[in-house]
């Protein structure tokens, strides 16, 4: 059985709980990370160097990061489907995972904490303000994307489909006012309702 150190409210380990689940492979989530600690022990260190959730235990594979994770479990236990074999369909998924890794969360990043963990006194309003701003370019690009195929990486679901999935799920539950992204909207109803979704995209968002 796999093991998920991780607490269910981190994007990150939404992302590894939705791949186990699309995968079929059992799990065990252990919570860890803010409030319930355990990521600062030399037990979880010696998992985990960086302090950070998610890790993924596998057997003797032990494995951190998030995007590296949920393309483990594809290339391991969905290969074909989540895990496209065409390297130029692969490619694409791989682009889009590290575009949410490296641009489109980031740019997000800072109005959720604003607006999700931080008091009202305490927020920073031109911070949020920027923030908005730049996820919502984020999401016209996403959706000019998804007005051509209909999934990310194109015609069927992969793990692409998690890694952006689990932002845009935080994104529409954040009190924020949202320009229109049709495209967007009608992804994330299909993606959403996919049975190994239900357990990794919690509501409210924390």
């Amino acid at each position: 059985m796999l093991k998920i150190w991780g607490r269910i409210n981190s994007i990150n380990v939404q992302k590894v709980v939705w791949a186990a689940g699309e995968v079929g492979q059992p799990f065990e989530r252990i919570d860890a990370g803010m409030a319930y600690g355990v990521v600062d022990t030399p037990e979880y260190r010696a998992k985990n160097p960086n302090g950070l959730v998610p890790c993924l235990e596998d057997g003797d594979l032990v494995l951190w990061e998030s995007n590296a994770i949920v393309r483990y479990l594809a290339a391991q236990y969905a290969p074909g489907t989540l895990w496209p074999t065409d390297p130029k369909v692969r490619a694409q998924a791989d682009k889009w995972m590290d575009w949410q890794a490296t641009g489109f969360y980031a740019a997000m990043h800072p109005a959720f904490m604003g607006l999700v963990r931080t008091p009202p006194e305490k927020r920073d309003q031109a911070a949020i303000a920027t923030s908005i701003e730049k996820f919502e370019a984020g999401m016209a690009t996403l959706d000019a994307q998804l007005a051509k195929t209909s999934f990310v990486s194109g015609s069927a679901f992969g793990m692409a489909d998690i890694a952006l999935g689990v932002v845009v799920h935080r994104w529409l539950n954040m009190p924020v006012t949202r320009k229109p992204a049709p495209n967007v909207a009608r992804w994330y109803g299909v993606i959403a309702a996919r049975p190994a979704a239900k357990p990794a995209l919690p509501l409210p968002v924390t």
